[in-house]
């Protein structure tokens, strides 16, 4: 919040100020976000050093900070670095995209998954696929490079019909979730028709963009994707206070002065940029954006899903389970199918979870 008073002390919480900006200070929250951090860091050399030309995590590090021979040094940075760290910012974006819709719809059973967002880039990007391949080289080389291009039109636009359609004198998170649900279950629909109609060899290339996978990532998946982090994750940091009122309920949020309908289409939207960026860098990584923000809240002890922790936390979960899908299964098995794995156990949870809660 901003402010020229002095923060007032929270009993168990220190005060920061940072010039106009107040905040308060978690160490609980602050151990979780370190000690993410460091576990990332440790799986992403781990995973660096994996591979037909193994090196040592130490050596990794140490080209990572500016020493070690010739060969390592063209074999982490041009080679291995790129796809560890595309991972890593693709999980990244993921986790906060659904921070921050759970948080808009007090819902810890909503992710972009479900509202759409994912499977509209997919949709997108499967058209570009299909009509590729109908083309000709021309039309194949366009479609190349516009395939991230598309994937985040095609989520940005499955995600303003949600809103459109769910906005009624007002935004009211039930009904934006359910009718998300409704243009998810049309998406995949589109997504069957397009698979169908096309021929052996798009079918093959689209299945394993859809699965999400990290196979061959370069800087130039990289960059994109870094860019849209550097830009919308502080902007979704400073608006976080924006969740704390929402948390609150609609009535007290008005009371507080907050503009309730405003601020839902605000971090909504950047919630979209996030999950519509990371689909676009590495297919449809399902379940990082569903399960990391739940997991997040529950080390944090927090009332609502934290956003740099979701962020190092859906970037370890991804980065190891892209180390997993390499290392345990062999092979170049996507990304995506590991977390779905690893993620519906997780929904089953908190279905049966919800369940008897709302039943006690």
């Amino acid at each position: 919040m901003t402010t020229t008073e002095k923060p007032t002390e929270v009993a168990g919480r220190r005060p920061l100020r940072l010039g106009p900006v107040s905040a308060v200070w978690r160490p609980r929250t602050a151990s979780v976000v370190l000690g993410a951090a460091i576990l990332l860091v440790l799986v992403a050399a781990v995973s660096i050093g994996r591979g037909e030309y193994s090196i040592a995590v130490p050596d990794v590090l140490r080209v990572l900070a500016g020493g070690g021979s010739r060969g390592e040094t063209f074999v982490i940075t041009q080679l291995r670095l790129p796809r560890v760290l595309c991972g890593a910012l693709v999980g990244a974006a993921l986790g906060v995209a659904g921070a921050l819709t759970q948080g808009v719809a007090r819902n810890p059973l909503t992710s972009p998954d479900v509202l759409g967002v994912t499977d509209g880039a997919g949709v997108a990007a499967l058209l570009v696929i299909v009509l590729a391949g109908s083309g000709g080289t021309a039309v194949g080389l366009l479609a190349a490079v516009g395939l991230p291009i598309a994937a985040l039109i095609g989520g940005l636009l499955a995600a303003g019909l949600v809103v459109v359609l769910a906005f009624r004198q007002g935004l009211d998170a039930f009904r934006f979730i359910l009718i998300g649900l409704a243009i998810s279950v049309a998406l995949v629909s589109v997504t069957s028709w397009l698979l169908v109609i096309a021929n052996v060899q798009q079918a093959s290339l689209a299945l394993i963009w859809l699965r999400g996978s990290l196979n061959a990532r370069g800087w130039e998946h990289v960059v994109p994707i870094a860019v849209v982090l550097v830009v919308v994750l502080p902007i979704a940091i400073a608006l976080a206070f924006r969740l704390d009122a929402l948390d609150l309920g609609d009535d007290a949020a008005r009371g507080l002065g907050e503009r309730v309908d405003r601020s839902r289409v605000m971090l909504l939207g950047l919630a979209v940029v996030l999950a519509a960026s990371a689909t676009a860098a590495a297919g449809p990584i399902r379940f990082v954006a569903l399960v990391v923000p739940q997991v997040s809240v529950r080390l944090t002890g927090g009332s609502r899903p934290p956003l740099l922790a979701s962020a190092l936390a859906g970037a370890l979960l991804v980065v190891a389970a892209d180390l997993l899908a390499r290392v345990a299964l062999g092979g170049e098995v996507p990304v995506g199918v590991v977390t779905v794995v690893l993620g519906a156990p997780y929904l089953l949870y908190l279905l049966v979870r919800r369940t008897r809660k709302d039943s006690a």
